[in-house]
């Protein structure tokens, strides 16, 4: 893919760009869906006891709970408060 340095003019996207982006987005997405069915597996047996217990604690919590992270799990935490 080329870059102009003119901000108002889009950067040239050939045909062979376009093809390479969207191959891209289709590995992203394999990669995405095969870790969230692994997720899923887990979620089927014995470790997935500590989610149980963690959401009962979260719904037993009277007025607020206070949750932190940095990075993905800070983005985790701002979705769920």
């Amino acid at each position: 893919m080329s870059v102009t340095d003119d901000k108002s003019t889009p950067a040239s996207f050939s045909t062979e760009d376009a093809r390479r982006a969207i191959e891209l987005a289709r590995q992203t997405l394999q990669i995405e869906a095969d870790a969230i069915l692994a997720l899923k597996n887990r979620l089927s047996d014995d470790s997935s006891e500590p989610l149980a217990r963690a959401v009962h604690l979260l719904l037993g919590c009277k007025g607020r709970a206070v949750v932190s992270g940095i990075g993905k799990s800070g983005h985790i935490g701002r979705k769920i408060a």
